[in-house]
């Protein structure tokens, strides 16, 4: 009574069950009491010596009464959907016959990744540490005996057959009208827990000299370092060269200004490297390894503990981040991968201290629009940043907006990728698209198309054959 409602099969159950035994049994009473194991609830009806058995006919019938009939409770869907989207596992554990258990989350699809059954109350316990579960929800007082035998965060739904005073008296840490209410609240655990874990991680370093691009991740980082630390244990470091757009230089000093930290601005010298100029699939590796290779040096200058970057935990799963290797070869930290911190809790943590980053596009290294293989010079680093400003004119001058915008150097052409709503506004008004076109001719490209995929982050990565090669 968690994630389905099994009361209408059970009850088929009982009654075949009572029909083909003689032996006079409520159905409807005894599936008002789910939760125990079987046995518990079939010696209250047969002599002791016959509960073995009858427990035994009592799942032959099951597969053929109990399946069918049963739904998804209010909400089941989307917790599980919930749980997926936050990068989270779904176990079911239950003291229910695991092959039945499976058999309704293959009837109803339920997008589960484990089962697990046949266990009650503490029990649970075992298992849910087994599969590393950090938070347990459940329709009875005895699983949140489960959960406390695991260390989990004990939830409970009302769906079942314990009240809300039986569940605080247990224990319970929280209770739920029933999974309508979990996604909402499984959201804001999360943020507040990952929030906790960043603040705790931020004390042990100490003191943090952050890689400040001026995006939206590193703004946070810089935000949530100095409200922990406090401003004289934190310093900024942007570094400048050509793959920083200029369009980025005054808005993070500003930043950095606003929150009362140390704000420097080193040169970095990409360009020195032959790995980075070459531009083959593991050119962020060179990238970052010169940034974080310029900025330890300061930090030890500076008296600071560690080089931080804003890696967060969806980079992390990115696979193909060479970047993120070099930077972790040369010891600099990554609070908010650390804490689990995804971009999109970044963005709402962000918007609640009223960041005024929280919406900022993402905006990766000019560099990064320069398709593998191409060498990349100050002169196409300069074309390209110059193509994005024209693109974000020419779609200003037809009204439309964009947020994130990308022109891609494939050569001598490019190719112009643009966020959903502005390729829709693009597509339905050809003489926009042409402009766009036009825009970025006009900067020294020889021909240039808008991408009817649209923008997305790391396209770039879609021409390796062998991306494996450069992790």
């Amino acid at each position: 009574m968690t994630l389905v409602d099994t009361r209408p099969g059970i009850i088929r159950v009982w009654e075949e069950l009572s029909a083909s035994t003689g032996v006079p049994i409520d159905g409807a009473l005894a599936a008002s009491r789910l939760g125990p194991p079987l046995a518990v609830e079939m010696a209250q009806w047969v002599r002791p010596d016959q509960v073995e058995a009858f427990v035994a006919h009592f799942r032959a019938l099951y597969p053929t009464y109990a399946i069918m009939p049963s739904h998804p409770l209010p909400g089941a869907v989307e917790a599980l959907a919930a749980v997926r989207r936050m990068g989270g596992r779904s176990v079911v554990v239950s003291a229910k016959n695991e092959q039945h258990a499976r058999h309704h989350m293959d009837h109803l699809a339920l997008d589960v990744d484990e089962v697990v059954g046949g266990l009650w109350g503490a029990g649970k316990g075992q298992a849910l540490r087994d599969h590393g579960a950090s938070i347990y929800v459940g329709d009875h007082v005895h699983d949140v005996a489960g959960a406390h035998a695991a260390g989990a965060v004990a939830v409970a739904v009302l769906t079942g057959p314990c009240s809300s005073d039986d569940f605080r008296s247990a224990g319970a840490d929280v209770v739920l009208d029933d999974l309508r209410a979990f996604p909402a609240w499984l959201e804001e655990y999360l943020l507040a827990h990952r929030l906790a874990l960043l603040e705790e991680r931020l004390r042990e370093v100490g003191s943090v000299l952050v890689a400040f691009s001026g995006g939206a991740d590193s703004a946070f980082l810089l935000a949530a370092a100095t409200r922990v630390l406090g401003p004289d244990a934190v310093v900024a470091a942007t570094a400048l060269s050509d793959s920083l757009p200029d369009s980025e230089r005054e808005p993070a000093t500003a930043f950095a200004a606003s929150l009362g930290v140390r704000h420097i601005r080193p040169a970095t010298h990409e360009m020195d490297r032959g790995g980075y100029r070459a531009n083959a699939g593991d050119r962020c590796y060179f990238c970052k390894a010169e940034l974080v290779d310029v900025l330890a040096p300061l930090a030890d200058e500076l008296g600071v503990a560690t080089v931080a970057t804003g890696t967060n935990a969806d980079d992390a799963l990115g696979g193909f981040r060479p970047g993120i290797r070099a930077a972790a070869e040369r010891g600099a930290v990554t609070p908010l991968r650390d804490a689990g911190l995804t971009k999109a809790q970044i963005r709402t943590l962000s918007r609640r201290w009223g960041m005024p980053t929280w919406d900022k596009p993402a905006a990766a290294c000019l560099s990064s629009r320069i398709a593998y293989g191409i060498e990349v010079t100050s002169a196409r680093l300069s074309r390209v940043e110059r193509a994005e400003l024209a693109v974000r004119g020419a779609l200003a001058a037809y009204d439309h907006d964009v947020t994130d915008l990308r022109v891609r150097d494939l050569g001598d052409s490019a190719r112009i990728e643009l966020d959903a709503a502005a390729l829709g506004s693009v597509v339905a008004d050809p003489a926009s698209a042409a402009a766009c076109v036009e825009a970025v001719e006009g900067v020294g490209f020889e021909a240039a198309y808008v991408d009817s995929a649209g923008f997305r982050s790391g396209s770039m990565n879609e021409l390796l054959a062998e991306p494996e090669a450069y992790r």
